[in-house]
């Protein structure tokens, strides 16, 4: 199996034994950190660039900043490739991210749930090619963070149920803008479904653990801020931001929820959800 750099890196910290209670928690909280960071890679540079152009990208120039965002995309993705940053399976999966990804951008924007502001050639109908990269970032995020957490769950429901649930959540997303929205029935069997699953995760040599639901809330409230940042920098705007930048409405975070649900579902499609090996009791 081929591993990434970080995997060497992430062995010899993980060896390190601090001494004393208290040194050993602050190593453990800043390894925490910095095995988020390195979760975080694709989604930080990409999110990066965006915040770069709006302010430093030069106004006389050939290539549009879509278009650039485009290009720039695929040169980190393939740079983490060669650099062994990131696995092969890791890409396959961000691929199939980008697609699901696409897809639905090309819906929504038909329908006017957000607009591209900015010009460029390198478009799917309206929708620019580097959104797709953004839900790409969501997808490598799940990946790594499940593989380098070694992530293991409790109570965790059967496979086919959570296939059927991302299902109709995927499908509602389409759906609700001709029929009734059951967005809030889906929060409802989803809480009723994982209320009792607990994800277990190992940072330094003992697992702990949380409420699965809790972790996915944690980051859709992270990639809300980080959708803020995103439409301060024009790569997108919803109705009410068209004039003059405002706060992406809280309510956006159900949907982000529910958008982390169907990540979630579809990394564990290959990464198979295993029980605990070690109770963080």
């Amino acid at each position: 199996m081929m591993h990434s750099r970080f995997y060497q890196i992430r062995l010899v910290l993980e060896e390190y034994s601090p001494s004393g209670k208290w040194q050993s928690w602050i190593f453990e909280f800043l390894l925490f950190g910095f095995k988020q960071a390195w979760a975080c890679l694709f989604g930080g540079l990409l999110l990066g660039l965006i915040l770069l152009t709006y302010f430093l990208y030069p106004e006389n120039i050939p290539i549009a900043r879509y278009d650039f965002l485009v290009v720039m995309a695929v040169a980190i993705q393939i740079s983490l490739i060669l650099f062994r940053l990131e696995t092969i399976a890791e890409a396959r999966i961000i691929l199939i991210f980008h697609i699901v990804g696409t897809v639905m951008e090309i819906f929504k924007t038909a329908h006017g749930s957000w607009v591209y502001p900015e010009n460029g050639y390198l478009k799917i109908m309206n929708v620019p090619l580097f959104s797709g990269f953004m839900y790409a970032a969501v997808g490598s995020y799940i990946a790594r963070i499940w593989r380098i957490f070694n992530m293991r769950f409790s109570h965790y429901p059967s496979m086919a149920i959570t296939y059927i649930i991302a299902m109709l959540i995927y499908i509602n997303f389409f759906t609700h803008h001709y029929f009734y929205d059951v967005r809030y029935f889906l929060f409802a069997v989803i809480i009723f479904i994982y209320l009792k699953c607990f994800v277990y995760f190992k940072v330094l040599r003992e697992y702990r653990k949380m409420p699965l639901l809790l972790g996915l809330l944690l980051v859709a409230l992270f990639i809300w801020f980080a959708e803020n940042i995103a439409t301060f920098a024009g790569a997108w705007a919803y109705p009410n931001q068209t004039k003059i930048w405002q706060m992406v409405s809280i309510d956006k975070l159900g949907a982000w929820f529910l958008l982390m649900y169907i990540s979630f579902i579809l990394v564990s499609i290959i990464q198979k959800p295993s029980p605990p090996q070690i109770y963080a009791e």
